[in-house]
């Protein structure tokens, strides 16, 4: 997640979150952040205003947060960032629909248009005097005020602010653009209300796992495996008793799911991030996790494979609780395509999995 980051496919890299400058968070400095206005990468083929809204309310989806996760060897993939979006709508998170939820990817070779060859500096750019946050603009492609996605509606009166829709043109006019519209004496509002707080996202190897955990799971089985025996009840008895029993199985492998998640959290409690190209997820369930079959392939026909995960523990920093209406996932699965293909300079989407907890576990790992 980091540009000279070299990554194994059994590493595991955490994303926690921390203060940093602005002039850190920009596209010049590759960074891996939450919240804001998206880093653009590739300041060509961005997506549209229509593919960059919610496909259950048809709403612009707000950024969520940007990982730049290069692919060493790999020149297509030197400069390479995963970008995902979600809707603000919470009537849009019913159980485990992804629908609500998108994810890019950008990529460039070290040599090209946009950024120099070398490295950019640690330390702060000379000290120009810093664009207007409203009006900035990306190659000619022009940004929203709101959400920092292409956007070229323009307020009719000043023509100097522009919008991805209509309904951003009608958010910032309520919000502040109405006092602000052709009056040059009025202060000018530069951070939209519609952006999550925003933080860079700093990255460590994630200490190793117990190796025991696996031999303990397979003792767990086998006691299981005889306390079934002991007892053999009537073909009627085990008829009358099934759907309590498969409940009650559910309900036991769900929560061995669980405090396994809070067992491989807990050393690292405040992650946001689980990277792990070509490793595994952390399920927070025993229901809903993806076959092979529910992934599907890259559309240049590569088969795609798990990348990294969002934790639940983001929610509480991203400012979204109210009374019952909020945004809401156990974990969200990223998987991308395994070649990282090419889309002649176009951001290509990916592929997210969201999986819920259950109003029990939710308590719980909220309380953690």
């Amino acid at each position: 997640m980091s540009g000279d980051s070299k990554l194994s496919s059994a590493e595991v890299v955490l994303g926690f979150l921390e203060e940093a400058e602005p002039w850190q968070l920009l596209s010049p400095q590759f960074p891996s952040k939450v919240g804001g206005k998206p880093a653009w990468l590739s300041q060509t083929g961005l997506p549209s205003p229509a593919g960059l809204e919610c496909e259950i309310c048809r709403l612009p989806m707000a950024f969520l947060l940007q990982v730049y996760a290069p692919i060493s060897g790999q020149d297509r993939s030197f400069h390479r960032t995963l970008f995902l979006f979600c809707c603000k709508t919470h009537e849009c998170y019913t159980c485990n629909d992804s629908r609500c939820l998108k994810v890019l990817r950008s990529q460039l070779p070290r040599r090209n248009e946009f950024y120099p060859y070398n490295p950019p500096p640690e330390d702060e750019p000379p000290s120009d005097p810093e664009p207007d946050q409203s009006v900035l603009s990306v190659s000619g492609v022009k940004l929203c005020w709101v959400c920092g996605c292409p956007g070229n509606k323009a307020c009719s009166r000043c023509h100097t602010v522009t919008y991805c829709g209509k309904h951003h043109q009608t958010l910032h006019w309520k919000h502040s653009h109405k006092r602000e519209c052709c009056n040059q004496e009025a202060s000018i509002v530069t951070t939209s209300t519609f952006l999550f707080p925003e933080s860079e996202l700093v990255t460590e190897p994630e200490e190793e796992v117990d190796k025991k955990e696996g031999d303990t799971k397979e003792a767990e089985e086998e006691e299981e495996e005889e306390e079934a025996s002991v007892d053999c009840p009537s073909l009627a008895e085990t008829l009358a008793e099934t759907d309590l029993e498969e409940m009650a199985m559910h309900e036991t492998e769900d929560n061995k799911v669980f405090q396994r998640f809070k067992k491989r959290i807990a050393p690292e409690p405040h992650q946001v991030v689980r990277y792990s190209r070509g490793g595994c997820p952390v399920w927070v369930s025993s229901q809903h996790i993806p076959s092979d079959q529910d992934i599907p392939a890259c559309t240049c026909g590569a088969k795609r494979t798990f990348e990294f995960q969002v934790m639940p523990q983001l929610l509480n920093c991203l400012c979204v609780d109210s009374t019952g209406a909020s945004i809401d996932w156990g974990t969200l699965a990223v998987y991308t395509c395994s070649a990282s293909c090419n889309h002649d300079d176009q951001y290509c989407p990916e592929f997210i999995w969201k999986q819920d907890f259950s109003s029990d576990q939710h308590t719980q790992i909220k309380s953690t």
